[in-house]
Protein backbone atom coordinates (compact mmCIF):
# COMPACT_ATOMS: atom_id res chain seq x y z
CA UNK A 1 0.00 0.00 0.00
CA UNK A 2 1.28 3.79 -1.06
CA UNK A 3 2.37 5.53 1.54
CA UNK A 4 -0.08 8.48 1.01
CA UNK A 5 -2.93 5.63 1.36
CA UNK A 6 -1.56 4.46 4.85
CA UNK A 7 -1.94 8.09 6.77
CA UNK A 8 -5.07 8.52 4.73
CA UNK A 9 -6.32 5.44 6.70
CA UNK A 10 -4.51 6.18 9.76
CA UNK A 11 -5.75 9.56 9.79
CA UNK A 12 -9.50 9.20 8.69
CA UNK A 13 -9.79 5.34 9.89
CA UNK A 14 -10.75 4.15 6.90
CA UNK A 15 -12.07 0.43 6.61
CA UNK A 16 -15.16 -1.32 6.64
CA UNK A 17 -17.39 -1.24 9.63
CA UNK A 18 -18.09 -4.57 10.96
CA UNK A 19 -19.86 -3.21 14.03
CA UNK A 20 -23.78 -2.31 13.42
CA UNK A 21 -25.42 0.10 13.66
CA UNK A 22 -22.67 2.50 12.87
CA UNK A 23 -22.12 5.59 15.24
CA UNK A 24 -20.80 8.63 14.15
CA UNK A 25 -18.60 9.42 17.15
CA UNK A 26 -16.62 12.58 17.87
CA UNK A 27 -13.45 10.92 16.71
CA UNK A 28 -15.49 9.79 13.30
CA UNK A 29 -16.30 13.51 12.43
CA UNK A 30 -13.97 15.56 10.82
CA UNK A 31 -14.75 19.87 10.29
CA UNK A 32 -12.71 22.34 8.46
CA UNK A 33 -13.57 25.69 7.26
CA UNK A 34 -15.75 25.76 3.32
CA UNK A 35 -14.21 28.52 0.84
CA UNK A 36 -17.16 30.82 2.38
CA UNK A 37 -15.83 30.11 5.22
CA UNK A 38 -12.42 31.33 4.23
CA UNK A 39 -13.46 34.45 2.97
CA UNK A 40 -15.60 34.94 5.82
CA UNK A 41 -12.31 34.88 7.90
CA UNK A 42 -10.73 37.36 5.14
CA UNK A 43 -13.14 39.02 5.44
CA UNK A 44 -13.45 39.85 9.06
CA UNK A 45 -9.50 40.22 9.19
CA UNK A 46 -9.77 43.55 6.84
CA UNK A 47 -12.62 44.93 8.63
CA UNK A 48 -10.21 44.04 12.02
CA UNK A 49 -7.51 46.39 10.37
CA UNK A 50 -9.80 49.14 9.63
CA UNK A 51 -11.34 48.95 13.19
CA UNK A 52 -7.83 48.98 14.69
CA UNK A 53 -6.84 51.51 12.40
CA UNK A 54 -9.57 54.24 12.89
CA UNK A 55 -10.32 53.02 16.81
CA UNK A 56 -13.96 52.33 15.91
CA UNK A 57 -15.45 50.59 19.12
CA UNK A 58 -18.38 49.60 17.20
CA UNK A 59 -16.29 48.32 14.90
CA UNK A 60 -14.60 45.86 17.01
CA UNK A 61 -17.99 45.36 18.97
CA UNK A 62 -19.14 44.08 15.01
CA UNK A 63 -16.15 41.85 14.15
CA UNK A 64 -16.59 40.19 17.57
CA UNK A 65 -20.31 39.76 16.74
CA UNK A 66 -19.97 38.51 13.72
CA UNK A 67 -16.93 36.06 14.40
CA UNK A 68 -18.98 34.64 17.46
CA UNK A 69 -21.13 34.18 14.79
CA UNK A 70 -19.23 31.90 13.28
CA UNK A 71 -18.44 29.82 15.63
CA UNK A 72 -21.52 28.77 17.10
CA UNK A 73 -21.90 27.35 13.36
CA UNK A 74 -19.21 25.56 13.65
CA UNK A 75 -20.50 23.88 16.37
CA UNK A 76 -24.03 23.48 14.71
CA UNK A 77 -22.58 21.98 11.79
CA UNK A 78 -20.00 19.52 13.69
CA UNK A 79 -23.84 18.58 15.60
CA UNK A 80 -25.79 18.15 12.45
CA UNK A 81 -23.67 14.90 12.54
CA UNK A 82 -22.45 14.14 15.84
CA UNK A 83 -24.94 10.72 17.28
CA UNK A 84 -26.57 9.31 14.23
CA UNK A 85 -26.47 5.88 13.82
CA UNK A 86 -26.51 4.13 10.28
CA UNK A 87 -27.76 0.71 9.77
CA UNK A 88 -27.36 -0.40 5.94
CA UNK A 89 -30.31 -2.81 4.11
CA UNK A 90 -29.79 -5.24 1.12
CA UNK A 91 -29.67 -3.67 -1.77
CA UNK A 92 -31.61 -5.03 -5.09
CA UNK A 93 -30.38 -6.15 -8.03
CA UNK A 94 -29.48 -4.37 -10.78
CA UNK A 95 -27.85 -4.86 -14.93
CA UNK A 96 -24.78 -3.01 -16.16
CA UNK A 97 -25.28 0.18 -16.75
CA UNK A 98 -28.17 0.76 -14.62
CA UNK A 99 -28.05 2.68 -11.08
CA UNK A 100 -28.04 0.87 -7.90
CA UNK A 101 -29.64 2.18 -4.98
CA UNK A 102 -28.02 1.33 -1.96
CA UNK A 103 -30.80 1.62 1.00
CA UNK A 104 -29.01 3.23 4.54
CA UNK A 105 -31.37 2.78 7.49
CA UNK A 106 -30.31 7.05 9.16
CA UNK A 107 -31.76 7.40 12.48
CA UNK A 108 -32.00 10.65 14.89
CA UNK A 109 -31.60 9.37 18.49
CA UNK A 110 -31.00 12.91 19.91
CA UNK A 111 -34.32 16.14 20.54
CA UNK A 112 -32.45 17.89 17.91
CA UNK A 113 -33.25 18.05 13.60
CA UNK A 114 -30.66 16.64 11.09
CA UNK A 115 -30.79 19.09 7.54
CA UNK A 116 -28.66 18.83 4.57
CA UNK A 117 -27.39 15.71 5.00
CA UNK A 118 -25.34 14.16 1.89
CA UNK A 119 -24.64 10.73 1.48
CA UNK A 120 -22.42 9.74 -1.53
CA UNK A 121 -20.46 7.45 -2.78
CA UNK A 122 -16.49 8.67 -4.58
CA UNK A 123 -17.52 9.81 -7.86
CA UNK A 124 -21.23 9.21 -7.19
CA UNK A 125 -23.85 12.04 -7.19
CA UNK A 126 -25.21 12.57 -4.23
CA UNK A 127 -28.26 11.84 -1.93
CA UNK A 128 -29.75 14.56 0.32
CA UNK A 129 -31.40 13.55 3.55
CA UNK A 130 -33.15 15.65 6.12
CA UNK A 131 -34.12 14.09 9.48
CA UNK A 132 -36.47 15.46 11.81
CA UNK A 133 -35.52 15.38 16.04
CA UNK A 134 -36.08 11.70 17.20
CA UNK A 135 -36.79 10.34 14.00
CA UNK A 136 -35.57 7.85 11.32
CA UNK A 137 -35.32 7.79 7.61
CA UNK A 138 -34.18 5.44 5.15
CA UNK A 139 -32.04 7.49 2.27
CA UNK A 140 -31.42 5.49 -0.93
CA UNK A 141 -27.59 6.35 -2.03
CA UNK A 142 -27.01 5.87 -5.91
CA UNK A 143 -24.12 4.06 -7.39
CA UNK A 144 -23.85 3.40 -11.36
CA UNK A 145 -23.24 -0.07 -11.85
CA UNK A 146 -20.76 0.08 -15.06
CA UNK A 147 -19.75 -3.48 -15.00
CA UNK A 148 -21.40 -7.09 -13.93
CA UNK A 149 -20.28 -8.96 -10.99
CA UNK A 150 -20.47 -8.10 -7.45
CA UNK A 151 -20.02 -4.59 -6.97
CA UNK A 152 -18.65 -2.95 -3.46
CA UNK A 153 -19.40 0.49 -3.96
CA UNK A 154 -16.61 1.25 -0.91
CA UNK A 155 -17.12 4.47 2.08
CA UNK A 156 -19.69 6.51 2.23
CA UNK A 157 -18.86 10.23 2.37
CA UNK A 158 -21.69 11.53 4.87
CA UNK A 159 -21.29 15.35 4.82
CA UNK A 160 -23.03 18.79 5.69
CA UNK A 161 -22.55 22.51 5.82
CA UNK A 162 -25.70 23.50 7.65
CA UNK A 163 -26.69 25.66 8.68
CA UNK A 164 -24.31 28.61 7.53
CA UNK A 165 -22.22 26.99 4.79
CA UNK A 166 -19.10 28.18 6.71
CA UNK A 167 -17.66 25.03 7.85
CA UNK A 168 -17.70 21.74 6.07
CA UNK A 169 -17.99 18.36 8.61
CA UNK A 170 -17.81 14.83 7.18
CA UNK A 171 -17.54 11.36 7.97
CA UNK A 172 -16.39 8.24 6.10
CA UNK A 173 -18.79 5.11 7.46
CA UNK A 174 -18.10 2.13 5.33
CA UNK A 175 -21.09 -0.09 6.20
CA UNK A 176 -20.99 -3.64 4.33
CA UNK A 177 -22.43 -2.71 1.24
CA UNK A 178 -23.08 -5.09 -1.44
CA UNK A 179 -24.91 -5.40 -5.32
CA UNK A 180 -25.33 -7.80 -7.46
CA UNK A 181 -24.70 -6.67 -11.04
CA UNK A 182 -26.55 -8.81 -14.00
CA UNK A 183 -24.82 -8.39 -17.67
CA UNK A 184 -26.53 -5.76 -19.86
CA UNK A 185 -29.39 -7.84 -21.52
CA UNK A 186 -28.51 -7.93 -26.01
CA UNK A 187 -32.18 -8.69 -27.07
CA UNK A 188 -31.86 -11.01 -30.02
CA UNK A 189 -33.77 -13.72 -31.53
CA UNK A 190 -34.08 -16.71 -29.38
CA UNK A 191 -32.05 -19.92 -30.21
CA UNK A 192 -33.77 -22.53 -32.88
CA UNK A 193 -35.59 -24.93 -31.33
CA UNK A 194 -34.42 -28.31 -30.94
CA UNK A 195 -35.68 -30.93 -32.65
CA UNK A 196 -38.09 -32.10 -30.02
CA UNK A 197 -39.85 -28.38 -29.95
CA UNK A 198 -42.67 -28.39 -32.06
CA UNK A 199 -46.04 -26.47 -31.70
CA UNK A 200 -49.62 -27.98 -32.05
CA UNK A 201 -51.57 -25.68 -32.85
CA UNK A 202 -54.62 -27.60 -32.17
CA UNK A 203 -53.99 -27.25 -28.76
CA UNK A 204 -52.65 -23.76 -28.70
CA UNK A 205 -49.94 -25.38 -26.37
CA UNK A 206 -46.15 -25.65 -27.17
CA UNK A 207 -45.32 -29.63 -27.15
CA UNK A 208 -48.27 -30.98 -24.87
CA UNK A 209 -50.83 -32.79 -26.40
CA UNK A 210 -52.35 -35.29 -24.12
CA UNK A 211 -54.00 -34.17 -20.94
CA UNK A 212 -52.96 -36.76 -18.06
CA UNK A 213 -54.47 -35.35 -15.35
CA UNK A 214 -54.22 -32.86 -12.40
CA UNK A 215 -51.21 -32.00 -10.04
CA UNK A 216 -50.27 -29.33 -7.11
CA UNK A 217 -49.14 -26.21 -8.75
CA UNK A 218 -45.49 -25.58 -8.76
CA UNK A 219 -44.08 -21.56 -8.69
CA UNK A 220 -42.46 -22.35 -12.24
CA UNK A 221 -46.04 -23.70 -13.75
CA UNK A 222 -47.43 -20.86 -16.45
CA UNK A 223 -50.40 -19.36 -15.32
CA UNK A 224 -52.07 -20.67 -18.50
CA UNK A 225 -52.30 -24.34 -17.11
CA UNK A 226 -54.44 -23.96 -14.47
CA UNK A 227 -57.47 -25.89 -14.23
CA UNK A 228 -59.97 -23.34 -13.33
CA UNK A 229 -62.92 -25.65 -12.94
CA UNK A 230 -61.04 -27.72 -10.40
CA UNK A 231 -60.08 -24.07 -8.65
CA UNK A 232 -63.55 -23.07 -8.28
CA UNK A 233 -64.71 -26.00 -6.61
CA UNK A 234 -61.84 -26.33 -3.88
CA UNK A 235 -61.84 -24.62 -0.55
CA UNK A 236 -59.55 -22.32 0.78
CA UNK A 237 -56.77 -24.25 1.94
CA UNK A 238 -56.43 -26.55 -0.76
CA UNK A 239 -53.62 -25.70 -3.21
CA UNK A 240 -54.20 -24.56 -6.90
CA UNK A 241 -54.39 -27.05 -9.43
CA UNK A 242 -52.63 -27.65 -12.87
CA UNK A 243 -53.08 -29.46 -16.32
CA UNK A 244 -50.49 -32.01 -16.84
CA UNK A 245 -49.83 -33.52 -20.22
CA UNK A 246 -48.48 -35.99 -21.29
CA UNK A 247 -46.87 -37.10 -24.80
CA UNK A 248 -45.74 -34.96 -27.67
CA UNK A 249 -42.56 -32.76 -27.76
CA UNK A 250 -41.59 -30.63 -25.01
CA UNK A 251 -41.91 -26.74 -24.87
CA UNK A 252 -38.81 -26.41 -22.63
CA UNK A 253 -36.16 -23.88 -24.22
CA UNK A 254 -32.72 -24.21 -23.09
CA UNK A 255 -29.94 -20.99 -23.59
CA UNK A 256 -26.81 -22.49 -24.48
CA UNK A 257 -23.41 -21.32 -24.23
CA UNK A 258 -22.57 -23.05 -27.24
CA UNK A 259 -25.24 -21.44 -28.97
CA UNK A 260 -23.77 -17.87 -28.81
CA UNK A 261 -21.52 -16.56 -31.19
CA UNK A 262 -17.99 -18.70 -30.56
CA UNK A 263 -15.72 -15.94 -31.70
CA UNK A 264 -17.24 -12.93 -29.44
CA UNK A 265 -16.01 -11.28 -26.71
CA UNK A 266 -17.45 -13.46 -23.29
CA UNK A 267 -19.07 -10.67 -22.38
CA UNK A 268 -21.03 -9.82 -25.53
CA UNK A 269 -22.14 -13.74 -25.05
CA UNK A 270 -23.30 -13.36 -21.53
CA UNK A 271 -25.20 -10.22 -22.73
CA UNK A 272 -26.97 -12.43 -25.49
CA UNK A 273 -27.70 -15.26 -22.73
CA UNK A 274 -29.37 -12.40 -21.01
CA UNK A 275 -31.69 -10.85 -23.49
CA UNK A 276 -32.27 -14.18 -24.44
CA UNK A 277 -33.34 -15.35 -20.61
CA UNK A 278 -35.70 -12.11 -21.00
CA UNK A 279 -37.97 -12.60 -23.62
CA UNK A 280 -38.03 -16.05 -22.44
CA UNK A 281 -39.70 -14.60 -19.47
CA UNK A 282 -41.49 -12.19 -21.21
CA UNK A 283 -43.32 -14.95 -23.34
CA UNK A 284 -43.56 -17.28 -20.59
CA UNK A 285 -41.62 -19.76 -21.86
CA UNK A 286 -39.48 -22.78 -19.48
CA UNK A 287 -36.42 -22.35 -20.11
CA UNK A 288 -33.24 -23.78 -19.22
CA UNK A 289 -29.39 -22.62 -18.67
CA UNK A 290 -26.08 -24.17 -19.97
CA UNK A 291 -22.90 -22.52 -19.35
CA UNK A 292 -19.57 -24.14 -18.92
CA UNK A 293 -19.29 -25.63 -15.43
CA UNK A 294 -22.81 -24.95 -14.21
CA UNK A 295 -26.19 -26.13 -15.68
CA UNK A 296 -29.39 -25.24 -14.90
CA UNK A 297 -32.88 -27.70 -15.56
CA UNK A 298 -35.54 -26.01 -17.20
CA UNK A 299 -38.38 -23.82 -15.32
CA UNK A 300 -40.01 -20.61 -15.35
CA UNK A 301 -40.75 -18.09 -12.59
CA UNK A 302 -38.95 -15.79 -10.36
CA UNK A 303 -36.77 -17.93 -8.73
CA UNK A 304 -35.56 -19.83 -12.09
CA UNK A 305 -34.86 -15.61 -13.41
CA UNK A 306 -32.84 -14.54 -10.43
CA UNK A 307 -31.16 -18.01 -10.21
CA UNK A 308 -30.11 -17.88 -13.72
CA UNK A 309 -29.21 -14.30 -13.98
CA UNK A 310 -27.03 -14.96 -10.52
CA UNK A 311 -24.59 -17.41 -12.59
CA UNK A 312 -24.26 -15.00 -15.69
CA UNK A 313 -23.35 -12.08 -13.21
CA UNK A 314 -20.73 -14.05 -11.42
CA UNK A 315 -19.83 -16.13 -14.11
CA UNK A 316 -16.40 -16.53 -14.60
CA UNK A 317 -15.77 -15.93 -10.93
CA UNK A 318 -14.75 -17.38 -7.45
CA UNK A 319 -18.60 -17.15 -6.36
CA UNK A 320 -19.69 -18.50 -9.26
CA UNK A 321 -21.18 -22.04 -7.59
CA UNK A 322 -22.28 -20.06 -4.30
CA UNK A 323 -25.60 -19.02 -3.61
CA UNK A 324 -27.54 -15.71 -3.63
Amino acid sequence: MRPFALVQRWLFRLGRDEELPIVLSQRRIFIVPSAAGLLYAAVLLVMAVGAINYNLSLGHALIFLLAGLGLVGMVHTFNNLFGLRLLPAPCAAVFAGETARFPLLVENPRRLSRRALEFAFTGQPAAILDLAAGSSATVAIPFVASRRGRLDPGRITLSTRYPLGLFRAWSYPHPPFSCLVYPRPLRTPLPAASSGQQTDSRHGVNGREDFAGLRTRQISDPTRHIAWRAVARRTDDQPLLVKQFAGGASDELWLDWSLTPADADPELRLSILAGWLQIAEERHLPYGLSLPGSHFPPALGDAQRRRCLRALALFGTSEAAGDD
